[in-house]
Protein backbone atom coordinates (compact mmCIF):
# COMPACT_ATOMS: atom_id res chain seq x y z
CA UNK A 1 0.00 0.00 0.00
CA UNK A 2 2.86 2.41 -0.50
CA UNK A 3 2.26 5.71 -2.15
CA UNK A 4 4.77 5.11 -4.90
CA UNK A 5 3.53 3.96 -8.25
CA UNK A 6 4.58 0.91 -10.17
CA UNK A 7 7.80 2.27 -11.59
CA UNK A 8 10.22 -0.63 -11.17
CA UNK A 9 10.21 -4.40 -11.15
CA UNK A 10 8.73 -5.95 -7.98
CA UNK A 11 11.22 -6.76 -5.25
CA UNK A 12 11.42 -9.93 -3.15
CA UNK A 13 9.63 -8.03 -0.37
CA UNK A 14 6.75 -7.22 -2.74
CA UNK A 15 6.37 -10.84 -3.80
CA UNK A 16 6.54 -11.96 -0.17
CA UNK A 17 3.62 -9.71 0.80
CA UNK A 18 1.80 -10.81 -2.38
CA UNK A 19 1.94 -14.43 -1.17
CA UNK A 20 1.28 -13.59 2.47
CA UNK A 21 -2.02 -11.84 1.66
CA UNK A 22 -4.04 -14.99 0.82
CA UNK A 23 -2.35 -16.90 3.65
CA UNK A 24 -3.41 -14.26 6.17
CA UNK A 25 -6.89 -13.94 4.70
CA UNK A 26 -7.19 -17.73 5.01
CA UNK A 27 -6.37 -17.50 8.72
CA UNK A 28 -10.09 -16.80 9.13
CA UNK A 29 -10.47 -20.57 8.76
CA UNK A 30 -8.51 -21.09 11.98
CA UNK A 31 -9.49 -18.10 14.12
CA UNK A 32 -13.03 -17.76 12.81
CA UNK A 33 -13.96 -21.42 13.20
CA UNK A 34 -16.83 -21.54 15.66
CA UNK A 35 -17.48 -17.79 15.72
CA UNK A 36 -20.50 -18.16 13.42
CA UNK A 37 -23.46 -18.90 15.62
CA UNK A 38 -21.67 -17.90 18.84
CA UNK A 39 -21.24 -14.19 18.06
CA UNK A 40 -23.55 -12.16 15.82
CA UNK A 41 -22.17 -11.62 12.29
CA UNK A 42 -22.35 -7.82 12.30
CA UNK A 43 -21.17 -7.74 15.92
CA UNK A 44 -18.15 -9.79 14.87
CA UNK A 45 -17.40 -7.42 12.00
CA UNK A 46 -17.86 -4.33 14.20
CA UNK A 47 -15.53 -5.67 16.92
CA UNK A 48 -13.06 -6.75 14.26
CA UNK A 49 -12.62 -3.31 12.70
CA UNK A 50 -13.08 -1.36 15.92
CA UNK A 51 -10.23 -3.36 17.41
CA UNK A 52 -8.11 -2.84 14.29
CA UNK A 53 -8.80 0.91 14.32
CA UNK A 54 -7.85 1.23 17.98
CA UNK A 55 -4.60 -0.66 17.47
CA UNK A 56 -3.74 1.50 14.46
CA UNK A 57 -4.82 4.81 16.01
CA UNK A 58 -1.23 5.89 16.87
CA UNK A 59 -0.51 6.07 13.12
CA UNK A 60 -3.50 8.38 12.63
CA UNK A 61 -2.27 10.61 15.45
CA UNK A 62 1.27 10.70 14.05
CA UNK A 63 -0.02 11.82 10.63
CA UNK A 64 -3.09 13.62 11.95
CA UNK A 65 -2.83 16.60 9.59
CA UNK A 66 -2.68 14.40 6.48
CA UNK A 67 -5.43 12.11 7.83
CA UNK A 68 -7.72 15.01 8.70
CA UNK A 69 -7.16 16.57 5.27
CA UNK A 70 -7.96 13.27 3.54
CA UNK A 71 -11.19 12.78 5.52
CA UNK A 72 -12.32 16.35 4.90
CA UNK A 73 -11.51 16.41 1.20
CA UNK A 74 -12.55 12.84 0.36
CA UNK A 75 -15.26 11.99 2.92
CA UNK A 76 -17.44 10.11 0.44
CA UNK A 77 -14.51 8.05 -0.86
CA UNK A 78 -13.33 7.30 2.68
CA UNK A 79 -16.74 6.02 3.80
CA UNK A 80 -17.29 4.16 0.53
CA UNK A 81 -14.06 2.22 1.05
CA UNK A 82 -15.26 1.36 4.57
CA UNK A 83 -18.63 0.16 3.29
CA UNK A 84 -17.13 -1.94 0.48
CA UNK A 85 -14.03 -3.42 2.11
CA UNK A 86 -15.09 -3.77 5.74
CA UNK A 87 -18.89 -3.50 5.86
CA UNK A 88 -20.00 -5.67 2.96
CA UNK A 89 -16.87 -7.86 2.95
CA UNK A 90 -17.16 -8.18 6.74
CA UNK A 91 -20.62 -8.20 8.25
CA UNK A 92 -22.47 -9.27 5.11
CA UNK A 93 -20.05 -12.17 4.53
CA UNK A 94 -20.35 -13.36 8.16
CA UNK A 95 -24.13 -13.16 7.84
CA UNK A 96 -24.11 -15.04 4.53
CA UNK A 97 -22.06 -17.86 6.06
CA UNK A 98 -24.99 -18.58 8.40
CA UNK A 99 -27.12 -19.32 5.32
CA UNK A 100 -24.80 -21.00 2.81
CA UNK A 101 -22.04 -23.59 2.75
CA UNK A 102 -18.34 -22.85 2.88
CA UNK A 103 -17.91 -24.58 -0.51
CA UNK A 104 -20.41 -22.31 -2.21
CA UNK A 105 -18.94 -19.24 -0.53
CA UNK A 106 -15.39 -20.15 -1.58
CA UNK A 107 -16.35 -20.70 -5.20
CA UNK A 108 -18.42 -17.50 -5.46
CA UNK A 109 -16.07 -15.19 -3.54
CA UNK A 110 -13.10 -16.20 -5.67
CA UNK A 111 -14.89 -14.65 -8.68
CA UNK A 112 -13.87 -11.27 -7.23
CA UNK A 113 -10.65 -11.64 -9.23
CA UNK A 114 -12.69 -11.88 -12.42
CA UNK A 115 -14.74 -8.81 -11.51
CA UNK A 116 -11.54 -6.81 -10.93
CA UNK A 117 -10.30 -7.60 -14.44
CA UNK A 118 -13.77 -6.96 -15.88
CA UNK A 119 -14.11 -3.58 -14.14
CA UNK A 120 -10.65 -2.53 -15.31
CA UNK A 121 -11.63 -3.44 -18.87
CA UNK A 122 -14.98 -1.61 -18.63
CA UNK A 123 -13.99 1.54 -16.73
CA UNK A 124 -10.25 1.90 -17.21
CA UNK A 125 -9.89 0.53 -20.76
CA UNK A 126 -7.29 -1.98 -19.61
CA UNK A 127 -6.61 -4.71 -22.18
CA UNK A 128 -6.74 -8.31 -20.95
CA UNK A 129 -3.83 -10.31 -22.34
CA UNK A 130 -4.28 -13.83 -23.61
CA UNK A 131 -1.80 -15.08 -21.01
CA UNK A 132 -3.78 -13.48 -18.17
CA UNK A 133 -7.05 -14.92 -19.47
CA UNK A 134 -5.65 -18.45 -19.80
CA UNK A 135 -4.05 -18.21 -16.35
CA UNK A 136 -7.33 -17.06 -14.80
CA UNK A 137 -9.23 -19.94 -16.40
CA UNK A 138 -6.68 -22.50 -15.19
CA UNK A 139 -6.67 -21.07 -11.66
CA UNK A 140 -10.46 -20.98 -11.50
CA UNK A 141 -10.56 -24.60 -12.70
CA UNK A 142 -8.36 -25.46 -9.71
CA UNK A 143 -10.79 -23.74 -7.34
CA UNK A 144 -13.68 -25.67 -8.90
CA UNK A 145 -11.76 -28.95 -8.53
CA UNK A 146 -11.30 -28.28 -4.82
CA UNK A 147 -14.88 -27.19 -4.19
CA UNK A 148 -16.37 -30.13 -6.12
CA UNK A 149 -13.91 -32.54 -4.47
CA UNK A 150 -12.81 -33.94 -7.81
CA UNK A 151 -16.35 -34.94 -8.87
CA UNK A 152 -17.63 -32.73 -11.73
CA UNK A 153 -21.10 -34.26 -11.42
CA UNK A 154 -21.34 -32.66 -7.98
CA UNK A 155 -21.90 -29.35 -9.81
CA UNK A 156 -25.43 -30.55 -10.55
CA UNK A 157 -26.11 -30.93 -6.83
CA UNK A 158 -25.06 -27.39 -5.85
CA UNK A 159 -27.98 -25.33 -4.61
CA UNK A 160 -27.93 -21.56 -4.23
CA UNK A 161 -29.83 -19.31 -1.83
CA UNK A 162 -29.88 -15.73 -0.59
CA UNK A 163 -26.60 -16.36 1.26
CA UNK A 164 -24.92 -17.16 -2.07
CA UNK A 165 -26.30 -13.93 -3.52
CA UNK A 166 -24.84 -12.03 -0.56
CA UNK A 167 -21.41 -13.61 -1.18
CA UNK A 168 -21.65 -12.56 -4.84
CA UNK A 169 -22.41 -8.99 -3.73
CA UNK A 170 -19.34 -9.15 -1.46
CA UNK A 171 -17.16 -10.39 -4.34
CA UNK A 172 -18.27 -7.43 -6.47
CA UNK A 173 -17.73 -5.06 -3.52
CA UNK A 174 -14.19 -6.33 -2.98
CA UNK A 175 -13.42 -5.80 -6.67
CA UNK A 176 -14.66 -2.20 -6.48
CA UNK A 177 -12.68 -1.69 -3.26
CA UNK A 178 -9.52 -2.91 -4.97
CA UNK A 179 -9.92 -0.50 -7.86
CA UNK A 180 -10.65 2.48 -5.59
CA UNK A 181 -7.35 1.85 -3.79
CA UNK A 182 -5.62 3.01 -6.98
CA UNK A 183 -7.22 6.46 -6.86
CA UNK A 184 -4.50 9.17 -6.76
CA UNK A 185 -5.88 10.66 -3.53
CA UNK A 186 -5.65 7.25 -1.84
CA UNK A 187 -2.17 6.46 -3.19
CA UNK A 188 -0.91 9.82 -1.95
CA UNK A 189 -1.57 8.85 1.69
CA UNK A 190 1.16 7.21 3.82
CA UNK A 191 0.40 3.47 3.95
CA UNK A 192 -0.08 2.81 7.68
CA UNK A 193 -2.15 5.93 8.43
CA UNK A 194 -4.29 5.14 5.38
CA UNK A 195 -4.98 1.63 6.60
CA UNK A 196 -5.84 2.98 10.05
CA UNK A 197 -8.31 5.40 8.44
CA UNK A 198 -9.91 2.57 6.46
CA UNK A 199 -10.26 0.46 9.60
CA UNK A 200 -11.91 3.43 11.35
CA UNK A 201 -14.23 3.92 8.37
CA UNK A 202 -15.21 0.26 8.52
CA UNK A 203 -15.94 0.49 12.24
CA UNK A 204 -18.08 3.61 11.72
CA UNK A 205 -20.26 2.13 8.96
CA UNK A 206 -20.69 -1.09 10.97
CA UNK A 207 -21.98 0.69 14.10
CA UNK A 208 -25.65 0.88 12.98
CA UNK A 209 -26.09 -2.79 11.97
CA UNK A 210 -23.96 -3.95 14.89
CA UNK A 211 -25.95 -1.97 17.46
CA UNK A 212 -29.26 -3.11 15.94
CA UNK A 213 -28.09 -6.73 16.08
CA UNK A 214 -26.99 -6.45 19.71
CA UNK A 215 -30.19 -4.62 20.71
CA UNK A 216 -32.27 -7.41 19.15
CA UNK A 217 -30.54 -10.06 21.23
CA UNK A 218 -27.64 -11.03 18.99
CA UNK A 219 -25.01 -13.13 20.80
CA UNK A 220 -21.92 -11.41 22.19
CA UNK A 221 -18.49 -12.94 22.90
CA UNK A 222 -18.43 -14.21 26.47
CA UNK A 223 -15.71 -16.86 26.61
CA UNK A 224 -11.93 -16.66 26.50
CA UNK A 225 -11.85 -18.78 23.34
CA UNK A 226 -14.27 -16.47 21.52
CA UNK A 227 -12.17 -13.43 22.46
CA UNK A 228 -9.03 -15.28 21.32
CA UNK A 229 -10.61 -15.98 17.93
CA UNK A 230 -11.61 -12.34 17.59
CA UNK A 231 -8.05 -11.33 18.48
CA UNK A 232 -6.68 -13.59 15.75
CA UNK A 233 -9.13 -12.17 13.23
CA UNK A 234 -8.12 -8.61 14.16
CA UNK A 235 -4.36 -9.17 14.09
CA UNK A 236 -3.95 -11.59 11.20
CA UNK A 237 -7.08 -11.67 9.00
CA UNK A 238 -7.58 -7.90 9.30
CA UNK A 239 -4.45 -5.86 10.04
CA UNK A 240 -1.81 -8.03 8.41
CA UNK A 241 -3.95 -9.42 5.56
CA UNK A 242 -5.38 -6.10 4.37
CA UNK A 243 -2.01 -4.37 4.61
CA UNK A 244 -0.37 -7.07 2.47
CA UNK A 245 -3.21 -7.00 -0.06
CA UNK A 246 -3.25 -3.23 -0.36
CA UNK A 247 0.54 -3.24 -0.81
CA UNK A 248 0.08 -5.77 -3.63
CA UNK A 249 -2.57 -3.54 -5.23
CA UNK A 250 -0.17 -0.60 -5.28
CA UNK A 251 2.81 -2.59 -6.61
CA UNK A 252 1.16 -5.04 -9.03
CA UNK A 253 -2.15 -3.30 -9.78
CA UNK A 254 -5.64 -4.47 -8.72
CA UNK A 255 -5.96 -7.08 -11.47
CA UNK A 256 -2.84 -9.03 -10.53
CA UNK A 257 -3.29 -8.48 -6.78
CA UNK A 258 -6.85 -9.78 -7.02
CA UNK A 259 -5.56 -13.08 -8.34
CA UNK A 260 -4.14 -13.80 -4.87
CA UNK A 261 -7.73 -14.79 -4.01
CA UNK A 262 -7.20 -17.92 -6.10
CA UNK A 263 -4.60 -19.01 -3.55
CA UNK A 264 -7.05 -18.84 -0.65
CA UNK A 265 -8.74 -22.26 -1.20
CA UNK A 266 -5.48 -24.28 -1.40
CA UNK A 267 -3.94 -22.33 1.50
CA UNK A 268 -7.09 -22.84 3.56
CA UNK A 269 -6.86 -26.56 2.88
CA UNK A 270 -3.22 -26.76 3.95
CA UNK A 271 -3.96 -24.79 7.12
CA UNK A 272 -6.91 -27.07 7.91
CA UNK A 273 -4.67 -30.11 7.50
CA UNK A 274 -1.93 -28.64 9.70
CA UNK A 275 -3.99 -26.98 12.43
CA UNK A 276 -7.35 -28.77 12.35
CA UNK A 277 -6.25 -32.31 11.49
CA UNK A 278 -8.32 -32.58 8.31
CA UNK A 279 -7.35 -35.11 5.62
CA UNK A 280 -5.45 -34.14 2.47
CA UNK A 281 -7.16 -35.70 -0.57
CA UNK A 282 -5.96 -36.23 -4.14
CA UNK A 283 -8.32 -33.57 -5.51
CA UNK A 284 -6.65 -31.09 -3.16
CA UNK A 285 -3.34 -31.76 -4.91
CA UNK A 286 -4.92 -31.32 -8.36
CA UNK A 287 -6.53 -28.06 -7.31
CA UNK A 288 -3.36 -26.68 -5.79
CA UNK A 289 -1.32 -27.48 -8.93
CA UNK A 290 -3.91 -25.83 -11.19
CA UNK A 291 -4.31 -22.75 -8.99
CA UNK A 292 -0.58 -22.23 -8.57
CA UNK A 293 0.17 -22.86 -12.23
CA UNK A 294 -2.56 -20.53 -13.41
CA UNK A 295 -1.47 -17.81 -11.02
CA UNK A 296 2.17 -18.07 -12.15
CA UNK A 297 1.09 -17.94 -15.80
CA UNK A 298 -1.15 -14.89 -15.27
CA UNK A 299 1.32 -12.89 -13.18
CA UNK A 300 4.62 -13.77 -14.85
CA UNK A 301 6.27 -10.67 -16.32
CA UNK A 302 6.15 -10.43 -20.09
CA UNK A 303 9.37 -11.12 -21.94
CA UNK A 304 11.25 -8.01 -22.95
CA UNK A 305 11.99 -7.75 -26.63
CA UNK A 306 15.02 -6.04 -28.10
Amino acid sequence: MPASSKTSDPRFYDWLLFLLAPLLFSSNLIFGRGITGEVGPFTTALLRWLGAALLMSPFIWREREACLAFVRQHTALWLTLGVLGMGICGGVVYWALTLTTASNATLIYTTSSLFIILFQWLFQKRAITRRELVGMIIAFAGVVAIVLKGHPEALLDLTFNIGDLAILVAAIAFAAYSLLLRRPSVRAMPPLPLFALLAASGAIVLVPPGVIEMASGGPLPDTLMEFAKLGGIILFASLAAFYCFQHAVQVFGPGIAGMTLYLMPPMSILMAVIFLGERFESYHAVGIVLVTGGLILATAPARKTT
